[in-house]
C-alpha cells in the first residue's frame, strides 16, 4: 500500500478544515440539528462531526436527530461565507491593507470581530449552545443594554462585544467512532464468546471426527446459500441505499425499508422451499466423501433439513438489524446473536446430559439415535427464531413499524438490485473457495482420522476458523459499522478527503488489536487449543491448534481487505470488490490443490490456513491500488503502512519468548487443563508486556491514544 504519487497532504480527522479567503465551505451549509430554533442546541459535536455524524448521534430526547431526519433552518446569524466583495476599511483601522472580515459584509452598526479572535469561529456558531434570542431575551453577560432616548445624537453606539469564552473540547470523530465501536465490540465480544462456548459443546458432543463434519456441512450449507444469493447485498449495498433513502425521502426512509424488508422475506421463503428439496444434492455438492457414506449422508441430509430454514430468519434479522443501523442503533444487530447461541448450547447441553461426550459414548454416525438428531436440528433452528423476532422490540423503540409493501417497482429497487447483482457475484466468487475447500478437508481428514490422526477435517478447520476470526469479527467490523455511515455520506457528498481520513482511521485503529492477536495465535495457537478443545482428545486438540497457528498471521490481511472493500460500498461500487475476490478465490483454490497434492494428510487443512492468509494479501494490495485509482487521491498509505510495520516490528520480537514459554510450560506440566491454561496465561502476558513496551518505544500514536483512554475510563 505504497503512497501515491500525487494527493494531498494527510488529513487529520480532529482538525476542521478552514477554506481560504472568500472560498465557500463545502461543508458550512449544514444545518444544526435540535429540536428547532431557540431549543437546545448539539454543543457536543466538534466542528470536524458537522458533515458526517457518528454512530454516537441519534437517541431521541438527547438533542442529536437521526441523520436523515429533516433538519431545522439555521439561525439567523449564522450567514453565508461567501462575499459580495471585500468590505471597506475605516480610516486608521491597525490591522493594515488587505484585510477583510472573514464574517462578510455586517448590517449598520454591527460590531466586528476582535483582532486575534479565530477567523473561521463564525463558521462553527450553531455549535455554540444558543439562547433564547429576540425581544425581552436576557442580555449576554458583559454586554450593556441599549438606553431609551439615546437616539437623538445619531444612531446608537452598538454593545461592546463580550470577551471570548473559552468552550470546553469536544470529542473529535476519533472519539465519537471509539464510544460507538465500544457499543457494538461489547454486543459482538459477548456473542463471539458465546458462540464460541457453542462450539466447544458441539465438539463435545459430535467429536472431531465424521460426526461431527456432518453437522458442520448441514450448519455450513445455510449461511453459504444466504450468503450466494442476496446476503452479500444485504450486508454492503442496502446500507447505502437506507442512508440515502433516510435523507431524501419525506418519511426518513421507511417505506424504502418496509419494501426491502418484505422482499427479502418474500424470496428467502421461496430459497428455502427450493433448498429443503434438494438437501442431497447439496451435501454431495459440499462433501463426496460424507454423500458416498450412506450413515454419514442420511445424517448429514437430516441436520441439513432443519438448518436450511434458518436461511429465512438470517436474513429478516440482517434487514432489521441494517435498519436500525441507519439509524444509528448498533447494539441489536450485535447483542441479539446471544440469544441465538444461548438456545444452541442449551440444546447441545441437554445432549450431553442424555447421552454423554463423544469420547465417552462414542458416537458415530452409525449409531446416533432419530431422537438425538431431531433434538439437535429442532435447536439449531429454534435459535435463529429467537435471534430474529428479539429484533421487533428494538425497531419499535425506534419508531420504525413493519408493514408489508409489495410496491417494489419504480421505487428504487431496481437500483439497489442493479448494485447488489456485482456482489453476488462477489460472494460466489468466495463461496466457490469454500465448496473446495470443504470438499478437500473433508477428504483429508477421513484419511487422516484412518491413519490416526483425528481432529484435521473440515470441523477442525471451521473451529480454527471460528477463534481466528474473532477478533476481525470484534475489533475490526465494529470500527467499519460505526465509520460505514459516515463514509456513505461522505462519499454522497463527493468528499473524497473524509473517505480517505475515516478510511486510514479505521485501518490504523483496528491494527492496534489486530497485529499483536495474531502473532499470539502463531505463539501460543497450540495451548489455546488443547485448553478448549481437550475433550475432542490431545491429538485431535494439538491438530486444532497447528491449524491455527498457519491461519496467524494471515488474520492483518484478512483484516486490512474487509476495510479496504468498505470504501468501495460506499461509493456503491460493487464490480471492483467481485473481481479483487475472484483473484483471491483463485489464489486461495490454487494453494489449497497444491497443498493437498504436496503435504501429508494431516498437514492439507493447516496447508488450506496458511494460503488463506497469502491469498488476502495479494487482494489487499490490489484493492489498495484500484480504491487510489477510483478516488484520484493519495490514500494517506505511507501514515498506513508506517503504523503496521511498526506493530509487526513490536509484536515479533514479544511473540518469540511467549511461545518459548508456553512450548516449556506444556513441557513440564503437560497439555491438560491445568498445563494448557497456564501456558496460554504465561505467555499471554509475556507478550502483552513486550509489546507494549516496545510500541510505547516505538512511539505508535494509535496504541498511545489506547492507552490514555482506557486509563481516563478507569479514572487513572
Amino acid at each position: 500500500m505504497a503512497q501515491g504519487p500525487t494527493g494531498p497532504a494527510p488529513h487529520d480527522p480532529a482538525a476542521p478544515t478552514t477554506p481560504a479567503a472568500g472560498a465557500p465551505d463545502p461543508r458550512a451549509w449544514t444545518p444544526p440539528p435540535g429540536p428547532g430554533p431557540g431549543g437546545p442546541g448539539p454543543t457536543d459535536r466538534s466542528p470536524g462531526e458537522r458533515y458526517g455524524a457518528s454512530a454516537a448521534y441519534g437517541g431521541p430526547g438527547t438533542g442529536r436527530e437521526t441523520p436523515g431526519a429533516p433538519a431545522p433552518h439555521p439561525p439567523a446569524d449564522d450567514r453565508p461565507v461567501t462575499h459580495a466583495g471585500p468590505p471597506t476599511r475605516p480610516a486608521g483601522d491597525p490591522r493594515g491593507p488587505g484585510w477583510a472580515d472573514p464574517a462578510g459584509p455586517r448590517e449598520p452598526g454591527e460590531a466586528a470581530e476582535e483582532p486575534g479572535r479565530d477567523a473561521f469561529a463564525h463558521l462553527y456558531r450553531d455549535q455554540r449552545g444558543a439562547g433564547p434570542t429576540g425581544p425581552g431575551a436576557p442580555a449576554a453577560p458583559g454586554t450593556v443594554p441599549p438606553v431609551a432616548g439615546t437616539t437623538a445624537g445619531g444612531p446608537a453606539e452598538p454593545p461592546p462585544v463580550p470577551e471570548p469564552v473559552a468552550e470546553p473540547r469536544r470529542p473529535g470523530r476519533g472519539s465519537s467512532l471509539l464510544k460507538s465501536s465500544a457499543v457494538m465490540a461489547a454486543g459482538t465480544l459477548v456473542s463471539r464468546v458465546t458462540g464460541f462456548i457453542r462450539q466447544l459443546i458441539i465438539v463435545a458432543a459430535l467429536g472431531a471426527a465424521v460426526l461431527g463434519d456432518t453437522y458442520a456441512i448441514a450448519w455450513a450449507l445455510p449461511s453459504m446459500i444466504y450468503i450466494l444469493t442476496i446476503g452479500g447485498g444485504l450486508n454492503s449495498v442496502f446500507v447505502p441505499q437506507l442512508v440515502r433513502s433516510m435523507k431524501n425521502d419525506e418519511d426518513g426512509g421507511e417505506a424504502y425499508a418496509n419494501r426491502l424488508l418484505t422482499l427479502v422475506m418474500v424470496v428467502l421463503a421461496a430459497l428455502v422451499l427450493i433448498a429443503v428439496l434438494i438437501a442431497p444434492l447439496l451435501i454431495r455438492m459440499m462433501s463426496a466423501r460424507i454423500a458416498d457414506d450412506p450413515a454419514a449422508n442420511e445424517v448429514a441430509v437430516t441436520f441439513a433439513r432443519y438448518c436450511l430454514p434458518t436461511i429465512f430468519f438470517m436474513g429478516v434479522h440482517v434487514v432489521m438489524g441494517q435498519i436500525l443501523n441507519a439509524r444509528d442503533r448498533f447494539g441489536p444487530m450485535m447483542w441479539t446473536p446471544v440469544l441465538n447461541n444461548i438456545v444452541v448450547i442449551a440444546t447441545f447441553g441437554l445432549f450431553l446430559w442424555v447421552h454423554g461426550t463423544q469420547r465417552t459414548s462414542g458416537v458415530a454416525v452409525d449409531t446416533i439415535t432419530p431422537e438425538g438428531v431431531r433434538l439437535l436440528g429442532i435447536g439449531t433452528l429454534l435459535g435463529l427464531v429467537v435471534q430474529a423476532l428479539a429484533m421487533i422490540p428494538y425497531l419499535r423503540a425506534a419508531g420504525f413499524r413493519i408493514r408489508p409493501r409489495f410496491d417494489w417497482v419504480g421505487q428504487g429497487m431496481g437500483k439497489a438490485m442493479r448494485l447488489a447483482k456485482w456482489t453476488v457475484l462477489f460472494v460466489f466468487a468466495n463461496q466457490i473457495g469454500l465448496v473446495v475447500i470443504s470438499q478437500l478437508a473433508t477428504w483429508a481428514g477421513d484419511n487422516a482420522e484412518r491413519a490416526g490422526f483425528p481432529g484435521t477435517g473440515f470441523l477442525a478447520y471451521s473451529s480454527a476458523l471460528l477463534i481466528w476470526q474473532m477478533p476481525q469479527a470484534i475489533i475490526t467490523v465494529s470500527v467499519m459499522a460505526a465509520l460505514l455511515p459516515r463514509i456513505s455520506r461522505s462519499a454522497a457528498d463527493g468528499d473524497n478527503a473524509a473517505v480517505r481520513d475515516d478510511l486510514s482511521q479505521g485501518l490504523r485503529t483496528s491494527a492496534v488489536a489486530i497485529v499483536p492477536i495474531a502473532f499470539a495465535f502463531v505463539a501460543l495457537g497450540v495451548p489455546m487449543c488443547t485448553l478448549l478443545f481437550g475433550s475432542a482428545g490431545d491429538t485431535a486438540a494439538r491438530s486444532f491448534g497447528y491449524i491455527l497457528m498457519a491461519f496467524g498471521v494471515g488474520l492483518i490481511p484478512f483484516s486490512a481487505q474487509y476495510v479496504v472493500l468498505r470504501a468501495f460500498y460506499a461509493y456503491e461500487d460493487t464490480r471492483t470488490p467481485f473481481y479483487n475476490t475472484v483473484i483471491v478465490s483463485i489464489c486461495w483454490i490454487a494453494l489449497s490443490a497444491l497443498s493437498f497434492v504436496l503435504l501429508p494428510d494431516r498437514w492439507v487443512v493447516a496447508g488450506i490456513a496458511f494460503s488463506y492468509g497469502i491469498a488476502y494479501t495479494v487482494g489487499v494490495g490490489i484493492a489498495w491500488r484500484r480504491l487510489r485509482s477510483r478516488m484520484g487521491t493519495d490514500l494517506d498509505g505511507a501514515r498506513v503502512v508506517r503504523t503496521y510495520i511498526r506493530l509487526c516490528g513490536a509484536a515479533i520480537p514479544a511473540a518469540v519468548p511467549a511461545g518459548l514459554a508456553g512450548w516449556a510450560i506444556m513441557e513440564a506440566l503437560g497439555s491438560g487443563v491445568v498445563g494448557s491454561l497456564l501456558a496460554l496465561a504465561g505467555g499471554s502476558v509475556i507478550l502483552a508486556v513486550v509489546f507494549v513496551l516496545a510500541a510505547r518505544r516505538m512511539r505508535i500514536e494509535e496504541l498511545t491514544t489506547l492507552i490514555g483512554m482506557v486509563r481516563s475510563r478507569l479514572g487513572r
